[in-house]
């Protein structure tokens, strides 16, 4: 990496991970090694620390923590406001790791995960953005539930902490992002959709244990109940989970702008309606434990001095945590923003804000020094440890031995169990996307294939399935070996060294091979060396020459061939879409240590695809648009085009919502209103107010003006028949257009979403709640929240309705 210089903490965190990399690469070769039993470490042990007044379960958190704060030193403090917390001997507190990750399975990127131990493997889930792609509210849900319960069964081995740093719910604002493919997209609805199941799962919402036994409850499928499902589980935490990166970070390294000093220029208008929603409903419907503040500034200040980000997370969106530092984020504020004039600056300024740990080393040596020169007070770490050990207090770091407690039963036998690997497999199958299938090439006839060529240099590579923040899977499995487990005639060519593909030397092999096969599957796309974090792409073509490789190849093929297509960031292929000898695409995105058999029952019939694109797929042309600017509307005036589905104005290569299906659906509105009137709800004085905005029309109304948003609330009833001859599920989307009262009106907003499985032939009835307050209104230019009045249109794949709002 090129930097104008470089901290000697921040070169030790790039070593630390180049180490970490380095590991995981070579785990196989270590596989057979002897495992480390290792057993927890924690605080309150009798005989000489039980009786600690923080270690009284029959007091409230506040209290302990209260308490606990209170016996400190100066010093003692200062050791708690790092990652890596010290040890408090005299008090028999061990060290604590507060960094451990959890992306979509147990990661080795935290070093707070140690895979050294009586657990060696872990369950790995696909990738989020492939996930995300089934749209399915359960599903997320359960992979939170399987997740957690490694994380807890890794803890009670001492093989991982308990507070983790997922999901990362930032946008996929740009195609390009090397790190879209952590998040679930581009839409802010099922960002935070996403948020909110991952995080309930991952802290315990879903754990039971009324008979006696452990274990979650998996929900086959999640009934929409609409309007008042929340309920409050108390403040005990099975494990604490963190929403990250607060805000507007998507940028890595693109040109001269680096996440370490970028600064996001984010609008009003944009903040409420993209960037914000999914950490309001982290924390609001999540009840996330922890924010994780990101690197780059936010206009113009950086994000882990936005104390007043901070203060509407705890004040209006009722946040009950602790706000930590990306890795090293508060020494560049100093080394790469320049924007204080010391460290010191940087400790206090980040302390008085409101963030409570740095994930680096930075306040840990200069907290003293911030103190001494009066720049910050003893107080304001108080402030910062009582959210900390709270959090800690919630997990139960301090009830003793963690073996004896509600979850002290999870171990070995409950990582990679066969529920998990199943619900593993599940997920693949759900996320895969069907992107192209001319005269319904696919699904083949397993008995009628003599002989199968499978091409790309990723066919037999099974350390790229699962992308970024991954651990060690329990079964993981080559995409060849999936396919060769439908057709034992099979033959393998690379036809490209590697993913850069920068040599057409195996080409000749790849097409004899073809020439010769009844049937041709080509693997093309994207791994880590293309997209990853502090990796952003400059094309979205295909990388080197693989293009080549899949015309070479097609045109050789006796039969159109399959293109299978990986990596999270969108691809522009549309030479492909156009070619009609490639008769079907499959995106898998990185589909986990499952994706190779999900593909292989995909292509061969015994599942019938129903993923959609979670995300817009761009042209190339889309490479002109600065990556630095964060505007999602468009601007004619100069030829800025947008971004997503909701503002982009240019031409797409597919688009969000994308999917095919082996079978056809229709669909039909049973129920939903064609009126709305709303004059009781208003403020009063409201309408006079509201009449002046253009003289005695009236276009909208400020949300904030509504007195009972519930009154408004409403429900839509569909009817979903699956036209054809093959059961599947499939991903109804409901959306809405609105009014354009106000400038950069979305062109249609998502409002609801649901899986639903069909049999041929079939039909099912499914209902979405829709809060008008929130699902049918826009942000206007000041960032206010607006709802249109006028002729809304609901729209649900070709079919519309109109639904009329109005005031009197």
């Amino acid at each position: 990496m090129s930097r104008p210089f470089m901290s000697i903490q921040l070169r030790e965190r790039i070593l630390f991970r180049v180490l970490q990399l380095f590991v995981l690469v070579n785990v196989i070769a270590f596989s057979n090694s002897k495992p480390v039993l290792n057993k927890p470490d924690f605080p309150c042990k009798p005989p000489h620390f039980d009786s600690c007044p923080f270690c009284n379960t029959s007091l409230s958190i506040s209290t302990r923590a209260k308490s606990l704060i209170s016996l400190l030193t100066l010093q003692e403090k200062i050791q708690q406001l790092s990652d890596n917390a010290s040890a408090i001997p005299r008090l028999g507190i061990p060290a604590y790791e507060w960094w451990s990750e959890s992306l979509h399975g147990i990661a080795s990127n935290g070093p707070g995960v140690n895979f050294n131990g009586t657990v060696s493997s872990v369950t790995s889930f696909p990738q989020v953005l492939v996930s995300a792609a089934s749209f399915n509210r359960s599903l997320w849900s359960n992979i939170g539930s399987a997740v957690a319960v490694e994380a807890r069964a890794m803890y009670n081995l001492g093989q991982a902490g308990l507070t983790f740093w997922a999901p990362n719910i930032n946008i996929f604002r740009d195609p390009r992002w090397g790190r879209g493919q952590e998040t679930p997209g581009e839409d802010p609805m099922v960002v935070s959709a996403y948020a909110v199941e991952f995080v309930k799962s991952f802290q315990g919402e879903n754990w039971k244990s009324d008979d006696g036994g452990i274990g979650f409850g998996f929900r086959e499928k999640r009934v929409l109940k609409g309007f008042g499902e929340e309920s409050d589980r108390g403040d005990e935490l099975m494990l604490s989970a963190c929403c990250k990166h607060l805000i507007a970070y998507d940028l890595e390294k693109w040109g001269n702008f680096s996440r370490y000093s970028f600064n996001a220029m984010i609008t009003e208008q944009d903040t409420e309606d993209t960037f914000q929603p999914p950490f309001r409903s982290c924390i609001e419907q999540g009840k996330a434990s922890c924010i994780m503040c990101s690197y780059n500034q936010v206009n113009g200040v950086p994000a882990c001095l936005r104390g007043d980000l901070f203060q509407k997370a705890r004040n209006e969106w009722g946040f009950k945590g602790y706000i930590t530092s990306d890795c090293d984020a508060v020494a560049t504020i100093f080394e790469y923003q320049n924007y204080t004039k010391t460290h010191e600056d940087s400790a206090a300024g980040v302390l008085k804000a409101g963030m409570d740990i740095n994930c680096g080393t930075c306040m840990l040596r200069h907290t003293q020094s911030a103190i001494d020169k009066g720049k910050v007070q003893e107080k304001d770490i108080d402030r910062a440890l009582l959210n900390l050990f709270s959090v800690q207090l919630r997990l139960g770091l301090f009830n003793g031995d963690p073996r004896k407690g509600k979850y002290g039963k999870l171990g070995p036998d409950d990582v990679c169990t066969s529920e998990h690997k199943k619900l593993a497999l599940d997920a693949a199958r759900q996320g895969i996307v069907l992107l192209k299938n001319d005269k319904k090439f696919l699904p083949l006839n397993k008995n009628a294939v003599s002989s199968l060529a499978i091409i790309g240099p990723l066919v037999n590579n099974i350390s790229q399935m699962g992308g970024g923040y991954t651990g060690i899977p329990c079964s993981p499995k080559s995409l060849l070996r999936g396919l060769e487990a439908y057709v034992s005639k099979t033959h393998y060519a690379s036809g490209c060294h590697d993913v850069p593909c920068n040599s057409d030397a195996g080409f000749h092999e790849a097409v004899r091979i073809a020439k010769k096969a009844d049937f041709v599957i080509v693997v093309a796309g994207l791994d880590l060396t293309q997209e990853t974090e502090d990796r952003d792409r400059v094309s979205l073509l295909l990388p080197g020459q693989q293009m080549s490789l899949v015309t070479s190849v097609a045109r050789t093929s006796k039969r159109p061939v399959i293109l299978v297509l990986t990596g999270g960031g969108p691809l522009d292929v549309s030479f492909a879409e156009a070619d009609s000898q490639i008769s079907s695409i499959l995106w898998i995105g990185y589909p986990g240590e499952a994706g190779a058999k999900a593909l292989a029952e995909i292509i061969f019939g015994d599942f019938n695809p129903g993923g959609r694109l979670p995300m817009t797929w761009y042209p190339e042309s889309f490479t002109k648009v600065p990556m630095n600017d964060m505007n999602m509307r468009a601007d004619s005036s100069r030829q800025y085009p947008g971004r997503s589905y909701r503002f982009y104005t240019g031409t797409q290569v597919y688009g969000f919502g994308h999917g095919l299906s082996y079978t056809n659906y229709s669909y039909k509105f049973l129920s939903a209103p064609s009126e709305l009137t709303i004059s009781a709800s208003l403020k009063a004085g409201s309408d006079k107010n509201i009449l002046q905005q253009t003289g005695s029309r009236l276009d909208y109304v400020h949300i904030d003006e509504v007195t009972s948003c519930t009154s408004l609330r409403f429900h839509v009833q569909i009817s979903v028949t699956n036209a054809g001859d093959v059961d599947g599920s499939h991903v109804v989307m409901l959306f809405a257009r609105v009014p354009k009262v106000s400038q950069g009106t979305p062109e249609k907003q998502l409002i609801g979403f649901d899986r639903v499985h069909t049999v041929a032939k079939g039909s099912k009835e499914i209902s979405f709640g829709v809060d008008p307050c929130e699902q049918l209104s826009i942000a206007n230019k000041h960032g206010r929240r607006i709802l249109p009045l006028g002729n809304h249109v609901l729209m649900v794949g070709e079919l519309r309705h109109s639904l009329t709002i109005e005031t009197y």
